[in-house]
């Protein structure tokens, strides 16, 4: 399927930066941060999906998969659609990018919350690297089955609120160490001081020096 999508920057660039929204947002939610981002990331495209599921209940809220302690759903229903939703995302990145005209090595991943998860998930299961993950307020599903899984290891950037009420702070560390345990030899961390589950200016600013660096923008 093909995910609904919002899109900024100029045509034909030579990078792209895809946002991944959380639990109960939209492609709205993050596709703002290219405003800040497009001075400082030249011939630079910005493309945020719609998660594939509406939340009930939730008008122009998406989820990536059911979540039990939020919806009441079960762990089974919440693993069976996340790999719908795997399915589905690796369909529209193939997609996104042959339109955008980037390789995989020329796309960076920016991920909040549940979108950082499917980041973390999704990214090193895939064939070819991207430029890198940049991952806000989330946690890495799975951990043990990642050194078996992990076929590219692209640099990670790890970022986290220290004041973080819906997902704690201590996923940032335990996704570091299975990452590192794993292979993956470039893993950065910030954590925001004071700040709760959301993208503190500090945060922001030390993602944009990351892609700059990976994105090979001097």
């Amino acid at each position: 399927m093909s995910l609904n999508h919002e899109r900024r920057g100029p045509d034909a660039p030579k990078r792209l930066v895809v946002f991944l929204h959380g639990y109960g947002a939209n492609a709205a939610d993050l596709i703002g941060l290219a405003e800040p981002l497009m001075p400082h990331l030249p011939e630079t495209a910005f493309a945020a999906p719609d998660a594939p599921e509406e939340l009930p209940g939730m008008p122009g809220g998406f989820q990536w998969f059911p979540i039990p302690w939020i919806d009441g759903s079960t762990e089974e229903a919440a693993m069976a659609g996340m790999d719908r939703a795997v399915d589905d995302l690796n369909a529209w990145l193939d997609e996104v990018m042959a339109e955008e005209g980037v390789t995989p090595a020329e796309t960076i991943l920016f991920g909040f919350s549940q979108g950082t998860m499917m980041t973390l998930h999704v990214a090193p299961r895939r064939a070819e690297s991207f430029a890198g993950l940049v991952c806000f307020s989330g946690r890495l599903l799975k951990p043990e089955f990642l050194a078996d899984e992990a076929v590219t290891k692209p640099p990670v950037l790890l970022v986290h609120g220290d004041a973080d009420e819906v997902v704690p702070v201590e996923s940032l560390p335990q996704a570091a160490e299975a990452l590192e345990a794993a292979g993956f030899e470039r893993v950065y961390a910030h954590v925001m001081k004071g700040t709760g589950h959301g993208i503190a200016p500090d945060g922001l600013q030390v993602a944009l020096a990351f892609m700059r660096d990976v994105f090979g923008i001097a």
